[in-house]
């Protein structure tokens, strides 16, 4: 028998495991997934947990209750894969060879990445792109009773590119529900030039910027973070100073990549940005926040991904052309507090423009406007997520390419 292996059980190995076993001639081919950590977490909902619209039970459960029955599903640290030998070796040095392998292993923050950031990790510097860190982020502001703000994106890529902005915009809406935004100034810290990494939708969401009376510094390039002093100093010598800073470190790909010797100098594997194969090697697939295609590192990514893999690697399987190709599609609500929200649709081609989704002329939702709906789009989310992402179970509405009927191209 065959094996496939996919390694990481997060979003996009979950919702592979899941396609591949409709998929696959189950009397040919095992599938087994291999992830060293027992949950699951809700990423996009850590930004909810500091502003106490979500709790932790909101975006935490069992990852084995997602696989199905069939799915051999190991729990252990990933030291090494060997390509060459087609052989991922377990921390306990198990040894798993394989036919074909999915990667699927995402990114993480890596705060020691920035000189002086650790010194006042948990302190009076936080980050809400993992669990641990949002939970402490919300102990914080129960007692922070204000000062400077600020918001600091190291570098691109990063997980969800709109989170920043959602942070700074529930901020500013919790800081007046709680009666103090008087006392809070909030500074946006950024390289981009802008708001976004869109020009279009960095135009629209950057006028929020000032009805919010938010600051921002563009293009600063951090060198160091002066812990003591509450500094942020840019590799030209600006400084911002800071009471609390929130931070988005380096995104990095996982160490075991590294380790492996398959990645960049952030560990991202280099992946055909429409395929989904592995630059290196032909049967090995890349998916997710894994790779180092220039689509947005997020779900709806890793869904859309999900679709045009599988049909790869059912025709990879019978010896066929790769055709089925992924456009860069991305769609992402964007909170802007108030019980309002924004949604972008996008691809490698096509910037965020006007619109209505996914019905053309009928939306529900708008697209590069402000409205309550999308907000409750945004929250109903969390339970597609759950049932029907997760599970693979197909949205007719949203195919996998970016439709261009209405939308004001």
């Amino acid at each position: 028998m065959k094996k496939l292996l996919i390694l990481g059980a997060g979003t996009a190995g979950t919702m592979m495991a899941n396609h591949l076993n409709k998929k696959l001639d189950l009397k040919e081919w095992s599938i087994t997934i291999v992830d060293q950590e027992p949950q699951h977490y809700y990423q996009p909902g850590f930004l909810f947990i500091p502003f106490e619209i979500y709790s932790e039970r909101d975006v935490v459960k069992e990852k084995k209750q997602f696989f199905p029955k069939s799915v051999e599903y190991i729990q252990a640290p990933i030291k090494l894969i060997e390509a060459e030998q087609n052989l991922v070796i377990l921390q306990d040095n198990t040894r798993i060879n394989y036919d074909l392998l999915i990667i699927a292993t995402g990114c993480k923050i890596a705060p020691d990445e920035i000189d002086g950031l650790e010194d006042g990790w948990r302190k009076n510097i936080f980050d809400f792109y993992t669990f641990d860190g949002s939970v402490a982020l919300r102990n914080k502001l129960r007692e922070w009773e204000g000062g400077k703000m600020v918001l600091h994106l190291a570098e691109m890529p990063i997980k969800c590119p709109v989170a920043p902005l959602e942070f700074l915009f529930l901020a500013d809406w919790f800081f007046n529900v709680k009666g103090i935004r008087k006392n809070v100034e909030i500074t946006y810290v950024t390289p981009l030039s802008g708001a976004f990494t869109k020009p279009r939708a960095s135009a629209v969401l950057g006028n929020l910027f000032e009805t919010k009376n938010i600051n921002i510094v563009p293009n600063f390039n951090v060198s160091h973070v002066e812990a003591e002093d509450n500094k942020l100093i840019s590799l030209d010598g600006k400084e911002v100073e800071y009471d609390l800073l929130v931070t988005i470190p380096t995104n990095m790909g996982d160490q075991l990549i590294e380790r492996s010797g398959l990645g960049d100098e952030l560990n991202f594997v280099p992946t055909d940005k429409h395929t989904l194969q592995s630059k290196a090697y032909e049967n090995i697939f890349v998916i997710g926040d894994a790779t180092d295609i220039p689509a947005s590192k997020a779900g709806s990514v890793a869904h859309f991904e999900a679709e045009i893999l599988t049909e790869n690697i059912l025709s990879y399987i019978h010896g066929k052309p790769l055709e089925a190709h992924f456009d860069g599609h991305a769609n992402c609500y964007i909170e802007s507090g108030y019980n309002k929200a924004f949604l972008i649709d996008f691809n490698y081609d096509v910037e965020p423009v006007e619109g209505t989704f996914p019905l053309p002329g009928v939306g529900p939702f708008s697209l590069l406007k402000e409205t309550t709906i999308n907000h409750w789009g945004k929250m109903a989310f969390r339970h597609i997520y759950w049932y029907m992402l997760l599970k693979g179970i197909p949205i007719p509405t949203v195919p996998p390419h970016m439709k261009t009927s209405g939308k004001k191209l």
